[in-house]
C-alpha cells in the first residue's frame, strides 16, 4: 500500500473510532416505562412526561438529606416549571403512607409526589435502595443522568438549563 492509501487508512479507521465512541456516548438510557401514581390518584407514566424536562427523586421522611434537600426542590422545581419542566417525588416502599402525606402537607409541596408501595418504581430505576436518588430525564424520555445523594444545585440547574433549551 502507499504512503497516501495508508494516511487514507488510518483517517478512516480514524473516524470509524471517533464515530463509535460519539455514539457510545450519547446513546443514553430510555427512561422505564412506568406509571406514578400521586397521592391524589393521578395517573402520570413515563411516556405522558416526553416533551418536558423531568427529575425524579426517590426520597423518604425518614432520610436527614431528602429532609435537608427538599426545600431547593421546592425552588428548582418553582423555578422551571413554567418552562416546561416537571418534578416527582416518589416516597420509598418503607415510609408510611401517612407520614409521606402529612411532609406534603406541611411543607406544600407543589409537585407530583408518589408512592411506592410495592418496590416497582424504584426497581424500574435500576433497583434504587438509597435515598436521596435523584434522576434527570429530557425532553426524549432518556435519562440524562443519575444522583446519589444530594445533588450540586448549581451543576444541576446548568444541566436544566442546557434541557430545557433543546427541542
Amino acid at each position: 500500500m502507499t504512503k497516501t492509501g495508508n494516511r487514507i487508512l488510518a483517517l478512516l479507521v480514524a473516524g470509524a473510532i471517533a464515530f463509535a465512541a460519539f455514539a457510545l456516548w450519547n446513546a443514553r438510557p430510555a427512561a422505564p416505562q412506568v406509571t406514578f401514581v400521586s397521592l391524589q390518584g393521578e395517573k402520570i407514566t413515563t411516556a405522558s412526561l416526553r416533551g418536558k424536562v423531568v427529575l425524579v427523586n426517590f426520597w423518604a421522611t425518614d432520610c436527614v438529606t431528602c429532609v435537608k434537600e427538599m426545600p431547593e426542590i421546592i425552588s428548582t422545581y418553582n423555578k422551571y416549571h413554567g418552562r416546561g419542566f416537571e418534578t416527582i417525588a416518589v416516597a420509598m416502599r418503607h415510609d408510611p403512607p401517612n407520614y409521606v402525606l402529612g411532609y406534603v402537607e406541611k411543607n406544600k409541596l407543589p409537585f407530583t409526589v408518589a408512592l411506592d408501595p410495592m418496590g416497582e418504581l424504584a426497581k424500574a430505576f435500576g433497583e434504587v435502595k438509597l435515598t436521596p436518588t435523584t434522576f434527570v430525564i429530557d425532553k426524549q424520555g432518556k435519562v440524562v443522568t443519575r444522583i446519589l445523594g444530594e445533588p450540586d444545585f448549581a451543576k444541576l440547574h446548568a444541566l436544566l438549563e442546557e434541557k430545557l433549551k433543546e427541542t
